[in-house]
């Protein structure tokens, strides 16, 4: 049976996991990466006990390339 308490702790990781999505996908945007498949991982956020992953998904080689572009302008930095 599932308390009241780990309702709240279920749906505080969910929010968590989809705050981090949100976030990634925004940075990723700003410089200039789309990741058309970016989601929540919906089996792992499944069940009484939520371990939500961030799934990046599947992308094009050029949205590849393009963000290995961004990792290695930022490793210059």
């Amino acid at each position: 049976m599932v308390t009241t308490e780990g309702r709240t702790l279920a749906l505080e990781r969910l929010r968590d996991a989809e705050e981090a999505t949100n976030d990634l996908r925004d940075e990723l945007g700003h410089a200039g990466v789309v990741l058309p498949s970016l989601r929540i991982d919906p089996v792992s956020a499944a069940g009484n006990e939520p371990s939500p992953l961030v799934d990046l998904g599947r992308c094009t080689v050029e949205t590849a390339r393009q963000l290995v572009a961004v990792l290695r302008r930022r490793e210059q930095s």
